[in-house]
């Protein structure tokens, strides 16, 4: 990791201390619809799904969401665009790409964020599962060529999910307010600066590391389209679904981004 990123790095833990001084003043102003948070009657077993249907632990929890308008606006660019570009280009990849080679891209792709996953439970002095995450990637790079075949998992060896999001929420950093990224989804200011780490240490993207894959942004980019639409591919009919029995599709959402995520850091 080079000057440049370090300085980066350490820009963004200082902004992160900001906003958990600005979400201890800052009450937060929407509720939590609980009547919004259905469970959908499709009930598949994968994890994409699963993530949307955490139940609230309490009714009386809150979302910060000084921009609403916004959000629900971009929630609707963003549904349009899954539902009119994206997935039609998922289900035509999906037609090409036989699903044993899609799982083992998948699979690959997850050996590759190995150095976030094993980072951030350091971070987080989770050192057993950072040991578990090493050792996953150990044998998924030789036994499961290159990652291709989950053998750890096979094994017993369950992967040890952490980000620096979770990491930031970990030293009591407050999530800040909620926002909708453009073609990515709901997200809050604390996770934002937290996708900013873990793209600096991450192989997948076009940071100053003499480990990364892309050279140019024009490669990280068509890596992260591939990354995306790999991963969309092996879940098909899971987004309409998640979302047809909802009151309020942005609140849904929202809500239910958030509760994932405050589970998660308590984890």
């Amino acid at each position: 990791m080079n000057l440049k990123t370090l300085q980066n790095i350490l820009l963004l833990l200082s902004l992160s201390l900001l906003i958990s001084a600005c979400s201890t003043k800052n009450k937060p102003s929407v509720p939590m619809q609980k009547s919004d948070i259905t469970k959908t009657t499709n009930n598949t077993s994968d994890e994409f799904e699963d993530e949307f249907e955490e139940e609230f632990k309490s009714a009386d929890q809150k979302v910060f969401d000084p921009l609403e308008g916004y959000n629900r606006w971009m929630t609707s660019v963003n549904d349009k665009f899954y539902l009119y570009v994206f997935d039609p280009i998922s289900q035509g990849y999906a037609f090409v790409m036989p699903k044993p080679a899609r799982i083992g891209l998948s699979n690959a792709f997850d050996n590759l964020k190995f150095p976030i996953r094993f980072t951030n439970n350091l971070l987080q002095f989770k050192f057993d599962s950072s040991m578990k995450e090493l050792g996953r990637f150990m044998i998924n790079s030789t036994l499961g060529v290159l990652g291709l075949f989950d053998v750890a998992k096979a094994g017993g060896i369950e992967p040890q999910d952490e980000d620096f999001g979770q990491t930031l929420g970990y030293y009591g950093v407050g999530s800040g307010f909620h926002v909708v990224l453009p073609f990515w989804g709901p997200s809050n200011l604390r996770d934002i600066l937290g996708l900013s780490v873990d793209a600096a240490i991450s192989p997948m993207t076009n940071a100053s590391l003499k480990y990364q894959i892309p050279q140019n942004l024009e490669q990280d980019l068509g890596l992260s389209a591939l990354y995306y639409t790999n991963k969309n591919s092996l879940h098909p009919g899971e987004y309409e679904s998640l979302k047809k029995d909802a009151l309020d599709v942005y609140t849904f959402f929202r809500d239910s981004y958030e509760q994932k995520r405050a589970k998660e850091i308590e984890q």
